[in-house]
């Protein structure tokens, strides 16, 4: 039976769940219930702290994992991202006092405090920066106020908080991370756990895309097809207006307004656009 970790808490916990269930998988309904086994799919949950969860993977004691980015990163564990999952998504950067510019080179032999000293001590090594990493597990805005640093490497969203705690960001983003599926390395990949992977990519897929449907004009086809190409290529069926078809194509579903506009300009009628609740392509 697979054997797949997932996040006990937080918002990565609830997205896990909700990407599982709607990959046919079961899921647990108390959040006290730490291991769920789902017989008809052959797969056994554990519901572990998201820290943890590559360090199990890479020591082998399960197969898979849903976790972070900055997480497998930070771990250091012999674990692999094999999926990504669109949901989770952070960005790491540095942050210094604001009474000065800052550049990547400010940072040698200065004290930098994180969350996450496996992934900015790695960050250093490739920028060829030596650093002192200072760990820390709460908020580390106020490590610079306080003196326990002189910068932070930290997930920043709107730098609000920063801004208030009179730091500003500088440099490239150290890490775009976002939740992943993980398993060990250089492990074969079971039938069971590339199951798996293609209900997740399914699901992964399926919220990115919408079906578009519209009848158009035969002699307008060409420029219909040149707005909806599809993945592959575009259905066309026959209607019984012979001077008309029906096209339907897989469009991303955050540019469904734009495309259907153009459609209409074009001289496309009937145009409808549905979900898709899982695929495989």
């Amino acid at each position: 039976m697979l054997r797949v970790a997932v996040p006990n808490k937080g918002s990565l916990s609830d997205d896990s769940i909700a990407i599982l269930k709607e990959a046919g998988y079961r899921q647990r309904s108390d959040s006290r219930d730490l291991v769920l086994v789902d017989a008809d799919n052959g797969v056994e949950f554990y519901y572990l702290r998201p820290r943890d969860i590559a360090i199990y993977v890479g020591s082998g004691e399960l197969e898979a994992g849903i976790t972070g980015r900055d997480l497998l990163i930070d771990s250091d564990a012999a674990a692999v991202e094999l999926l990504e999952l669109n949901f989770g998504e952070s960005t790491f950067r540095f942050a210094g006092p604001n009474n000065r510019q800052w550049s990547v080179g400010d940072i040698a032999q200065k004290r930098v405090a994180t969350a996450y000293p496996g992934l900015v001590s790695k960050h250093l090594a490739t920028l060829g920066v030596e650093a002192e990493v200072v760990r820390l597990d709460g908020a580390v805005e106020s490590s610079v106020r306080l003196g326990v640093a002189d910068l932070i490497a930290d997930v920043v969203s709107t730098g609000n908080t920063l801004r208030q705690a009179g730091l500003q960001i500088f440099g490239e983003p150290i890490l775009l991370s976002e939740a992943v599926v993980i398993s060990r390395q250089g492990q074969p990949i079971a039938a069971e756990l590339e199951i798996l992977i293609r209900r997740l990519q399914g699901v992964v897929t399926a919220r990115r895309y919408v079906l578009l449907d519209y009848d158009i004009p035969k002699n307008l086809v060409d420029k219909a097809c040149a707005i909806t190409p599809g993945l592959e290529s575009p259905t066309i069926s026959p209607l019984q207006n012979q001077d008309w078809v029906a096209v339907r194509a897989m469009v991303p579903r955050k540019e469904t307004n734009r495309v259907m506009d153009e459609l209409w300009a074009v001289g496309a009628r009937g145009i409808l656009v549905t979900d898709i609740h899982a695929c495989r392509l």
